[in-house]
């Protein structure tokens, strides 16, 4: 297990959440990929419903995760949505990514959420190992999305 430091961005950490970028760039393939406008991302670094949790190894981002808050209406504890998720590709298996789901278990559970959720393909049996090892409960749901730039 490596221990990393696990730091959740503020609005003054715009490079490490671009580090994290580059990140999810290499992990997801997404090469090459047209990184948006600073002042965009900066915007997203201010939102109170938008949150971005890195770890740290040797002063370089090597993991992290995006979430969003969600509001609900049928309680007034809100949830948590885990957007993206990934450690980089050669520390994988090591426990980074156990310790970020952890961490920030831990912190909503502080702040009072009701729930953190997060979904994976079924086709990625990677994923689902993981996060039924980090003490995920799976559910059967069919994602639907409406391609709205065709």
């Amino acid at each position: 297990m490596i221990n990393t430091e696990i730091k959740k961005l503020s609005s003054a950490d715009l490079s490490q959440f671009i580090e994290l970028i580059g990140v999810f760039e290499d992990v997801f393939e997404m090469k090459p990929f047209p990184l948006p406008d600073s002042n965009y991302l900066q915007s997203l670094l201010d939102r109170d419903d938008f949150f971005v949790f890195v770890s740290i190894l040797d002063g370089k981002v090597v993991a992290g995760l995006t979430a969003y808050l969600l509001r609900q209406y049928y309680s007034e504890r809100p949830l948590v949505y885990i957007y993206d998720l990934a450690v980089k590709t050669h520390l994988q298996r090591k426990g980074i990514g156990k310790s970020l789901i952890a961490s920030i278990n831990r912190y909503y559970k502080e702040k009072g959420i009701e729930e953190v959720f997060v979904q994976a393909d079924l086709a990625d049996d990677y994923a689902l190992d993981f996060y039924r090892s980090t003490g995920g409960r799976a559910e059967d749901v069919v994602h639907f999305y409406y391609p709205l730039a065709e």
